[in-house]
């Protein structure tokens, strides 16, 4: 009796134990921002203080990415009661902001006044992020988990290729704004590799904030600052506009894919909806179990539809009524499945509405699992590289370009070539549609974690990620995987170089698919995966960028 009651303990304990992962994992799109976040691990603070940490760290080493200048979709998961929500602090538009700003009196939209810029900027949801997830769900003070941070752009971090390449893309416009050119280039041209950036100005931002919350980046003489900045060279910000920004928490879209359960971002990203919307339609087919000659043409079928409803429905949930129960519904999934034809590409003319959109391609994502299971999945963005190139004085912050997200004009394209819809378009305090796609996918026995950046490539990505997951394959291909996209609009398959010679490129040639390359790689996927039944946490960077993933047991206790 004795032995079957020790049993029965050693049974519960290993139960117990499998409840927890037990080590703590951060993947991110940079080395130093990953190590930002063990730092604040270390000293006790959960997965929410260590997302903080991390980035705060890249809006000073990615500064072409993320930073105080932008905002974006925190996708939490508290293990202790099994919350799960979403943080939007997406930017907003100013009060004085119009439908028609970034058109001329011909009604022509001014691209370079949309995408380059004080004007081209919403206001900043990072520095709210930041004190809101401080006081709801973390253990430690900003002061603490900004520090790093703090000490990176007062330290600087050293020049590589990638930063090279994003400010070369850039530098034209960086150039226009003397603030941002003084800390971002060397004398108007790209810093040479190992030059150190440092960054006093954003030092003293973070420590204001550290110091006072919300209020030391919203109030105050930063927001003069900024408001002073803005004002002068063009924008329309007020001191207003700052008091009144406030983060929402949001309801994640949930749904379920070959046995996992899909939590993902709702609008005003489109990527939840999207995602699942594709997902839902391929699960139409055998429940999602297709064989690999087929699954590229259904993959590209479902994207062309999810996509088409993308521009036709989506937009600020407090603005614009979207029928989101209908484009998750089975129901509705029959009804676009059934327009799929196995053996030919539907010509997106045929499904009629052309509408679609499209963000700025270069944003951040990072992944955090802690010790407890507490879990982050954000994806962060300034929009365009370096944002609107635009920095007010004094700040070291680089503004975001987000006001580009919105449809400057229904029907005309944006910087990228695409068009969006009425329910995107431009109004005060309204928040602009995106393509941030943080999710989570709990199975019976593992959970996954991913996120990247890529503008609307970003839903496509993140889906073949949790395709790849759902097939049970480690972390690291979800993260290397070739891949391909298709967003209705352009009617044609956009593939990376090496997929081109792939046998799911020429599975969708002879279908009728109008497969073309990319200019490069692209996406910067973060991912961890916990396998509960193994006991095993592993994570994983995109290589095709810098990040740095790394597992790790929590640190030893101090002895009192």
């Amino acid at each position: 009796m004795m032995r079957g009651l020790v049993l029965a303990l050693t049974l519960l304990c290993a139960v117990a134990q499998a409840a927890t992962p037990g080590k703590a994992a951060i993947a991110s799109a940079h080395p130093l921002a990953t190590e930002a976040g063990f730092e604040i691990l270390d000293q006790g603070g959960n997965a929410f203080d260590a997302a903080v940490a991390v980035a705060a760290a890249l809006a000073v080493v990615e500064p072409y990415s993320a930073g105080m200048g932008g905002g974006g979709f925190w996708l939490l998961h508290r293990q202790d009661d099994g919350k799960q929500t979403m943080v939007d602090a997406r930017e907003t538009a100013p009060a004085a902001a119009t439908e028609d700003m970034y058109q001329d009196e011909a009604g022509k939209v001014v691209r370079d006044r949309a995408i380059n810029g004080p004007l081209a900027a919403g206001i900043p949801g990072q520095a709210a992020a930041f004190d809101y997830l401080a006081r709801r769900y973390g253990e430690l003070p900003l002061s603490r988990t900004l520090a790093p941070a703090i000490r990176l752009a007062r330290e600087g971090f050293p020049v590589e290729d990638h930063y090279r390449a994003l400010a070369g893309y850039r530098r034209e416009v960086l150039n226009r704004y003397p603030h941002a050119a003084a800390v971002f280039l060397d004398g108007g041209r790209l810093p040479a590799v190992g030059t150190v950036i440092r960054q006093p100005d954003l030092a003293r931002v973070l420590e204001a904030i550290a110091e006072h919350g919300r209020d030391g980046f919203y109030r105050g003489p930063v927001a003069d600052k900024l408001v002073k900045g803005v004002r002068e060279a063009g924008g329309i910000w007020t001191k207003k506009d700052l008091e009144n920004y406030r983060v929402k928490e949001r309801d994640p879209i949930v749904g379920h894919f070959r046995g996992g359960r899909v939590i993902s971002a709702p609008p005003p990203s489109a990527g939840g909806i999207v995602m699942m919307e594709a997902l839902n339609i391929l699960s139409q087919f055998n429940g999602g179990e297709i064989s690999e000659d087929l699954l590229p043409h259904l993959t590209v079928e479902a994207w062309r539809r999810a996509y088409q409803d993308r521009g036709r429905y989506l937009g600020d949930p407090d603005f614009v009524d979207m029928p989101v129960d209908n484009l998750l519904s089975n129901s509705y999934a029959e009804e676009r499945a059934a327009s799929i034809e196995l053996d030919r590409a539907t010509p997106s003319s045929e499904l009629g509405e052309p509408v679609a959109t499209e963000e700025g391609f270069h944003t951040t994502h990072l992944s955090v699992l802690d010790a407890d299971g507490n879990r982050v999945a954000a994806t962060l963005s300034i929009n365009l590289p370096f944002g609107s190139g635009f920095m007010p004085k004094d700040t070291g912050v680089i503004l975001n370009n987000e006001m580009d997200d919105f449809s400057s004009k229904p029907g005309s394209p944006n910087a990228y070539g695409l068009v969006g819809s009425k329910a995107n378009a431009i109004a005060p305090g309204k928040r602009p549609l995106s393509s941030m796609t943080p999710t989570f996918v709990e199975f019976d026995d593992r959970v996954a974690i991913l996120g990247t950046p890529g503008g609307s490539r970003i839903i496509t990505m993140v889906m073949l990620g949790v395709m790849e997951a759902a097939a049970g394959k480690p972390v690291e291909d979800w993260v290397t995987r070739q891949r391909f996209h298709h967003q209705f609009l352009p009617d044609r398959v956009q593939a990376e170089p090496a997929f081109l010679d792939t046998p799911e490129a020429k599975s969708l040639r002879l279908r009728g698919h109008d497969v073309v390359s990319v200019e490069r790689e692209y996406g910067n996927m973060q991912a961890i995966l916990w396998d509960r039944k193994a006991g095993r946490v592993s994570a994983a960077a995109d290589p095709r960028a810098i990040g740095g993933a790394e597992v790790r047991a929590p640190a030893p206790a101090d002895a009192d």
